[in-house]
């Protein structure tokens, strides 16, 4: 930092980053010693270590009371801390509470503790809302059917974050039940069948076969008409074997998820402010396993000095054994330095890449001179002093004027004329974005594959479970993120077309078969001028890839990618933010809601039914109406997926009686009254309102029509129970 290599941000989050990892060091060091103890016998004089009985140890290891980080705050090291804004302060608190903390120490402490007895009076309710809309949501989902028969499931694997393993692969899919037969990689046998609940044992024979993906049914493609089938769902996780039919999963579902909601409000408090964040995103990958590197859709360059680089981002190192079976696969990062070339072998914990963290760096596809454009000192680039280093750097800043487009172009040192791309027909400019440091400086001359300019990431910030809980909110109501991402709908190439006032043109035109571009199937997409663009021109997308920053919407990934992808991204993102407060969620509670989710679709073409077009129906009116449609050889309406939030797929449900009942009583029953609505009472709540035996459990249906046969005398029964005879009171009790 002082000789000006990293900026102040940058200074600042390496260094957040080196306390949260000595913390987690000590904190681990720390787990071992309370959680083994050295036992020395008696007779023989031998020492043995075994697993301790220290009291605390046991509370937190068992899930009691307590967490691992809990007690490093008693006895390891309190650590980072945030200021009430959310920022990390940078020296951490290193005493723990044994040792006792120093006046500063202390009071940097009390801001937690502060703000976590506020967010804990106000996030109760917060959760408690949460779960009644969850309930709601998913009240008729109930077990109706053994086996729906579909041939559709989903492909599960291990989970990864930075290159660690979170969740194994047995632990995804114990109490599933397998789509098709699962086959051993290495013999060709089938070693569990189709249909089979993935038991204990089960799971164990995939791990040792060393299979690394498994289908499995899913609620998410059950077919099952009303309800679920008992297939799809697996097993009942209270007892252990495969779910009854006629079991209320909906209900059990919501509560699942909603009731760690109430944990997570007080987590906060619990751990007194300090900053967790989750593991820091990793600045390297490292091999697991041993094997030969290879690199996939990779476009690398080599430096002057022999460092690789990867110049493209939608690459992927895999790592194969000697039979050539992937061992693991990992995305590379753009602007990455490759440790490991193609087909070199590795070792279990050799570097294979490294990258910045930090910053987001842009290369240089060409060596040439550097040539700045439109970097107006004042006007569109601010000379920045570090005033601990006193060092300048130059920053893209925000102009007025609306024609500037900040850029550095690379030029051929003898003519001085633009270079073009490698392979392409466009010219070698870079656009810089709002907020860029200029690495390089005009008329430098560059190397092909170096950084000409570093887009900084964000200072970390705390995310307390607010971050949490709002967010769990945020997507199950399927709402639009503020400043989402762009995304792109098609595969192809990238190009710039002219500005519009304040906003950038993305032009991304499809490739056919033989290389050549399809001019008139091109999409243009406009970003605004302030948001740093991910893709520069020459790029190849894919459909669904982000074209600027900011979270995905749901409703797009839906649109582009379709409902499996969309269903797997929202399992996968709830599951993200228990996970961050060690909450242990079952997947399929979150299936069950997301498919409540999206059971409704809106009619595009209305064929010979009797829809209307952008008419929402549920699926299986849509699909029951097509059947008798195409049986009398008319056409069949088309329709597209549609996603509701939980809150609006509650008040659309067909029952009005339950709808009325959750929100906006008065709304939903004028229209049901001007509809002429019937309410058929399939779901648990309407039959509750109307003081019936609820469909589930042994007051399904089906279990009505069920004759029972009695061995031997038909029992009868008497018309009045013998009252058993009573002892007289003893004090006479008055007429009146």
């Amino acid at each position: 930092y002082q000789e000006g290599l990293i900026t102040d941000g940058e200074r600042y989050n390496k260094i957040v980053d080196i306390w949260a990892d000595v913390a987690d060091r000590v904190t681990d060091e720390m787990m071992v010693v309370i959680g083994n103890e050295t036992v020395t016998d008696h007779e023989t004089g031998k020492a043995t270590v075994e697993p301790s009985f220290n009291p605390i140890y046991i509370m937190a290891d068992s899930g009691a009371r307590g967490s691992k980080q809990q007690i490093r705050q008693l006895a390891a090291m309190r650590g980072l801390m945030a200021k009430p804004s959310g920022e990390i302060i940078e020296q951490p608190i290193t005493a723990n509470f044994r040792e006792g903390l120093t006046v500063l120490q202390y009071f940097i402490s009390t801001h937690g503790a502060r703000k976590g007895l506020a967010d804990t009076a106000l996030k109760t309710a917060n959760s408690g809302y949460l779960t009644r809309r969850l309930v709601d949501v998913a009240q008729d989902a109930v077990v109706a059917d053994t086996d729906c028969g579909t041939l559709n499931g989903v492909r599960v694997g291990k989970l990864e974050e930075a290159g660690e393993v979170i969740q194994s692969l047995a632990d995804r899919i114990l109490g599933r039940v397998t789509l098709e037969d699962v086959i051993d990689p290495l013999t060709g046998e089938v070693l569990i069948p189709t249909n089979t609940e993935l038991g204990e044992v089960e799971v164990k024979q995939i791990e040792d076969a060393g299979i690394e993906e498994v289908n499995i049914r899913s609620v998410l493609a059950c077919e099952a008409r009303r309800g679920i089938c008992a297939l799809c769902y697996g097993r009942d996780l209270a007892r252990g074997y495969r779910v009854n039919v006629g079991e209320a999963v909906g209900i059990i579902a919501a509560q699942s998820i909603g009731e760690p909601g109430t944990q997570l409000t007080m987590r906060t408090f619990h751990v007194g402010g300090t900053a967790a964040r989750g593991k820091i995103e990793a600045s390297y990958l490292e091999a697991r396993t041993e094997g030969t590197v290879r690199l996939r859709r990779a476009v690398v360059q080599k430096r002057k000095d022999g460092t690789i680089i990867v110049m493209n981002r939608h690459s992927e190192l895999v790592v194969v054994d000697d039979t050539g079976r992937e061992r693991e696969h990992n995305r590379l990062v753009y602007g990455a330095v490759l440790k490991k070339s193609d087909g070199e072998k590795c070792k279990p914990g050799e570097l294979l890449a490294e990258w910045d963290q930090f910053a987001t760096p842009m290369l240089t596809e060409v060596s040439g001179v550097v040539k700045y454009g439109d970097l107006e000192e004042g006007v569109s680039v601010q000379e920045r002093l570090d005033e601990v280093t006193g060092l300048s750097r130059k920053v893209v800043i925000e102009s007025k004027a609306a024609d500037l487009r900040p850029r550095i172009s690379i030029k051929d040192p003898q003519t001085g004329v633009t270079l073009k791309l490698p392979g392409l027909d466009l010219d070698a400019r870079y656009l810089l974005p709002v907020g860029a440091h200029i690495v390089a400086q005009d008329g430098d001359l560059i190397e092909a594959g170096d950084i000409i300019a570093k887009m900084p990431r964000e200072t970390t910030k705390v995310q307390d479970i607010t971050g949490g809980l709002p967010r769990v909110a945020e997507l199950f109501e399927a709402r639009k993120p503020k400043d989402h991402a762009i995304i792109t709908e098609i595969d192809g190439l990238v190009t710039f077309g002219k500005d519009t006032k304040g906003k950038r043109k993305v032009l991304i035109t499809p490739t056919s078969p033989d290389g050549g571009l399809q001019q008139d199937q091109t999409r243009e997409y406009l970003i605004p001028k302030g948001k740093h663009i991910q893709v520069q021109p020459g790029d190849r997308v894919r459909a669904g890839d982000p074209l600027q920053d900011g979270p995905p919407n749901p409703h797009d990934i839906l649109r582009v990618k379709g409902e499996r992808e969309l269903a797997a991204w929202l399992v996968n993102e709830i599951q993200q933010v228990y996970r961050l407060q060690g909450v242990l969620i079952n997947d399929k509670h979150i299936e069950v809601i997301v498919r409540q989710m999206l059971r409704r679709v809106r009619v595009k073409e209305v064929g010979d039914t009797a829809f209307l077009v952008d008419e929402q129906v549920e699926k299986h009116i849509f699909e029951k109406e097509n059947e008798k449609v195409i049986a009398r050889g008319g056409r069949p309406a088309i329709a597209e997926a549609l996603l509701l939030g939980i809150t609006k797929a509650s008040l659309s449900t067909e029952s009005f009686i339950s709808a009325s009942s959750f929100q906006e009583t008065t709304k939903v029953l004028t229209e049901a009254a001007i509809n002429g609505k019937t309410d058929d009472l399939r779901g648990l709540k309407e039959n509750v309102i109307m003081g019936r035996l609820i469909p589930a459990g042994t007051g399904l249906p089906a279990y009505k029509k069920l004759n029972v046969l009695v061995d031997g005398e038909p029992l009868v029964m008497p018309r009045e129970m013998p009252r058993p005879h009573r002892e007289e009171p003893m004090v006479a009790v008055n007429e009146e």
